[in-house]
């Protein structure tokens, strides 16, 4: 009974055992809890149903809507003197230190404009060659210079010799450039380094 215990979930005293034969056939119950199993008509691919007799409903607690939850108003938790909001307020630590999300901001700044820079320098047409760190080196032809909807900053779209991108110039459902599909790519212009660079083959498209 306790190993059925761990396995079904419910107590042993609310479990009804009943024995079904390997043709799924009623045999009897397994009504006697003094009794060895081997005192009752067990054979090879027998199975034990159990039946929970608590009357626990399956599944109550999993909808999390029903559980009675504590909850606070903002002007409530303002109001206590041992919060963790209030200690961040004065430590000025986290969304509460204007000092650092000023210095944040004009690295944010700094770092777009960085970024415009070297995206200005690059023009559409041009080969390329783009080294990401952990990734071996690809080239490829620019498609695309500039901001996008799907993530802020500056970005170059790339058309790759072969198919090592993710998209076909389209992201989100909005179209960057046209290129086969897995051939375009989406970088940092810190990645990319133009010049005369051959297209190469890396044999992918190959047939074996």
């Amino acid at each position: 009974m306790c190993k059925l215990e761990l396995i079904v979930g419910s107590p042993a005293s609310c479990m009804e055992l009943q024995l079904f034969s390997a043709e799924d056939k009623f045999i009897g119950s397994l009504d006697q809890d003094d009794a060895l199993l081997g005192s009752y008509p067990v054979d090879d691919r027998c199975r034990i149903h159990v039946i929970d007799q608590s009357g626990v409903k399956i599944g109550e607690f999993e909808d999390v809507s029903k559980v009675i939850k504590y909850e606070m108003s903002n002007e409530a938790y303002d109001k206590r003197a041992d919060s963790m909001r209030l200690f961040l307020k004065q430590s000025k630590l986290g969304l509460y230190n204007e000092e650092q999300k000023e210095k944040d901001k004009i690295e944010l700044e700094r770092r777009v404009q960085e970024e415009k820079a070297l995206a200005d320098a690059i023009r559409v047409g041009a080969r390329c060659e783009v080294v990401i760190s952990g990734q071996p080196s690809k080239r490829g032809t620019v498609m695309y210079v500039g901001q996008t909807d799907f993530k802020p900053g500056y970005w170059i779209g790339l058309k790759y010799d072969e198919p090592l991108g993710k998209h076909d110039g389209s992201v989100n459902g909005k179209r960057y450039f046209q290129c086969q599909y897995k051939y375009g790519a989406f970088v940092k212009p810190q990645s990319v380094t133009v010049g005369d660079y051959p297209e190469e083959d890396y044999g992918l498209n190959d047939e074996m």
